[in-house]
């Protein structure tokens, strides 16, 4: 197993007995779960992996199933690295998180192009609520022997251009914000997850 993945599980145990992860038993999926994003600028289907990211996947579809992700908006972009979303409203309030998930960057997934993952605070073990899109491959992002990555989830399967096109608007400063956030807001209207 990878060390930083051993790590990882090591971590998810002890928070979860504080009560801090999601359990596992909340919501029943296989190795793979798809949803629709639908946003103000179209559809994004984005296939989760939850084979190699099972704390990260079951905490990304509680917040779906609790309908949290409706009405929030990607408050930075990007064009040459990354969309983010998931955390505020419109009006760049932020949305309180109910819980944190372990860093589960060292699961073989790299932040490429396309690809979905956690962002977080400085903490490895900080990300919520908050997800972005690699626009661009952005390796960096990757765990390292000396320190913990961001970690990918899943995939862009369907809506690759929405993403380019959310990552293609005009930014500015805003709320908190120095730079990054779209001048039009673009919103999340709904993430559904599809059962087949």
């Amino acid at each position: 197993m990878i060390p930083n993945m051993q790590k990882a599980l090591a971590i998810s145990a002890l928070l979860l007995a504080a009560g801090t992860v999601l359990a596992q038993e909340e919501i029943e999926i296989a190795d793979t779960a798809t949803v629709r994003i639908e946003t103000t600028l179209g559809d994004i289907v984005v296939e989760l992996n939850a084979a190699r990211a099972p704390w990260t996947v079951q905490n990304f579809l509680q917040y779906v199933v609790d309908d949290f992700y409706d009405g929030t908006i990607f408050h930075r972009v990007s064009a040459s690295f990354l969309v983010q979303g998931g955390g505020f409203l419109p009006d760049l309030t932020r949305k309180p998180a109910a819980r944190e998930v372990a860093n589960e960057s060292g699961n073989g997934l790299s932040n490429r192009r396309g690809t979905i993952a956690m962002a977080r605070s400085a903490d490895p073990h900080g990300a919520t609520s908050e997800f972005y899109f690699n626009i661009v491959d952005n390796v960096s992002l990757d765990p390292r022997p000396s320190r913990w990555g961001y970690a990918v989830f899943g995939e862009v399967v369907e809506g690759l251009e929405v993403v380019d096109q959310i990552g293609s608007v005009a930014t500015s400063s805003g709320g908190e914000f120095e730079r990054d956030v779209p001048v039009e807001p673009i919103i999340i209207e709904r993430i559904e997850l599809l059962r087949e």
